[in-house]
């Protein structure tokens, strides 16, 4: 997949679930059981009020993460099911 220039920027995300930190544009070559597990991470942190108030940069690189994951995952979906 081509990564846009907006995502070649270096921002990272500390996964606690892949142990190990990810950058924004290794997403598009994180496995599907990887992209899921950081799907359900960042959600859970997104979800999380009081994380938002305690580390509000965090809390806001989770949301880029989770937003561009899902649209990774729902186009790794329909390309799927285009080849079938």
């Amino acid at each position: 997949m081509d990564i846009p220039p907006q995502e070649q920027n270096q921002k990272w995300f500390k996964s606690h679930l892949l142990d190990r930190s990810i950058e924004l544009q290794d997403i598009y070559d994180l496995p599907q059981g990887e992209l899921d597990l950081l799907l359900a991470e960042t959600a859970e942190q997104r979800s999380d009020i009081i994380n938002r108030d305690r580390n509000h940069g965090k809390w806001c690189t989770a949301g880029y993460f989770l937003e561009l994951a899902k649209l990774i995952d729902q186009r790794r979906c329909r390309d799927l099911e285009q080849q079938n």
